[in-house]
């Protein structure tokens, strides 16, 4: 089922913590709570311009929903379910820290019509939470992730790549232990830095370099190492059953002019399918792999110069394609003209050689 959001922000509200890089006034573009009457005029704007409510959430974004004060998260949960059920919405969705979910909180939220609970883990290195001040542990995630379940909520979980004091080996022990606890859905955040937070001034202060140089990661790791990263758990992940509802930050001009470092792009999803596509092609032409050698891949590339054709997905063509034609241009600087057609038959994430 396709994913859609009615996003409503509720900024800072029940932080218990300023995490080094939180700004979530520039990161949604809000600048004040909203009231009970503003969800309602939200949510009724939205129901009469959403093609399918019926597979649309409301959804409490950029704060720790399960903090804010009580009476106010009744206020809001109680003027969202009025648009939910019966040809409205479908449910409503809410982010949270996992150290502020019991089973109390639970209980309330199930009867509120809440259906979705994503928690905020960006790492599950318990060092690398600790010099980001995140206030919980890995420990948190788990176990709040498993009362969730048993309560029947969707779990979705959110990761973080290039936070401070992160490694390679960090990076991969985030995603190897989100993959153990199997959430309904992840996004995938690569850092981003923006003006007034802890991570600005560490960054001005030479004190977090964004991985170059740090253990377990090669000098130099930039934006296109990131992206490789990136779309390597984006793959892995949807292989699994996991949908990945985001990967990069959504396109934003607050974020735009405040940002001071980071890996941001507006399209940083599209990079990352243009990367999985790129691997995806060169295996099928057999200049990839792990049974490729440099010697092999020269002579197949010679035997390749011209046009090749290669089958995707119908709703993948684009992204076969690349970003800008980034893998069109790719494959043409290696003399090889690339050729992208449908076929019904392949799912999202493959790719086959037409010969």
């Amino acid at each position: 089922m396709p994913h859609s959001n009615i996003s409503i922000f509720v900024p800072h509200i029940g932080c218990p913590h300023r995490c080094s890089f939180c700004d979530q006034n520039t990161i949604s573009g809000a600048q004040h709570a909203p009231t009970g009457d503003e969800v309602r005029q939200i949510c009724e704007k939205a129901l009469s311009e959403v093609r399918s409510p019926e597979e649309t959430e409301i959804a409490f974004f950029g704060g720790s929903f399960t903090a804010i004060p009580r009476p106010y998260m009744e206020e809001l949960l109680s003027a969202a379910r009025e648009f939910v059920g019966q040809g409205k919405f479908r449910g409503i969705r809410c982010s949270t820290r996992p150290d502020c979910i019991d089973r109390e909180i639970l209980e309330l939220l199930k009867s509120c019509g809440v259906t979705a609970i994503e928690l905020g883990a960006q790492s599950m290195s318990d060092k690398v939470l600790l010099a980001n001040d995140r206030g919980h542990t890995a420990r948190d995630v788990e176990e709040a992730s498993a009362l969730i379940r048993e309560l029947g909520f969707e779990l979705g979980l959110q990761m973080m790549i290039g936070l401070y004091q992160s490694t390679g080996d960090d990076e991969w022990l985030t995603f190897e232990k989100i993959m153990a606890i199997r959430p309904d859905t992840v996004r995938i955040y690569p850092v981003v830095i923006l003006k007034g937070t802890r991570l600005a001034r560490l960054c001005e202060s030479g004190q977090y370099q964004l991985f170059g140089g740090a253990a377990g990661m090669r000098s130099g790791f930039g934006f296109e190492d990131v992206v490789e990263t990136a779309a390597y758990f984006l793959r892995e992940f949807e292989e699994n059953g996991i949908r990945v509802i985001k990967c990069g930050l959504h396109a934003s001009e607050f974020v735009e002019q405040d940002m001071v470092g980071g890996f941001y792009h507006p399209a940083f999803r599209e990079l990352c399918e243009s990367s999985i596509y790129r691997q995806l092609i060169e295996e099928e032409l057999g200049l990839k792999g792990e049974h490729t050698n440099a010697a092999g891949a020269l002579k197949e590339l010679e035997s390749m110069k011209g046009s090749v054709t290669v089958a995707v997905a119908p709703s993948c063509i684009s992204k076969a394609i690349g970003h800008k034609r980034s893998n069109h241009e790719y494959f043409k600087e290696q003399g090889i003209e690339l050729r992208i057609v449908g076929d019904e038959s392949l799912p999202k994430y493959k790719a086959k050689l037409r010969r």
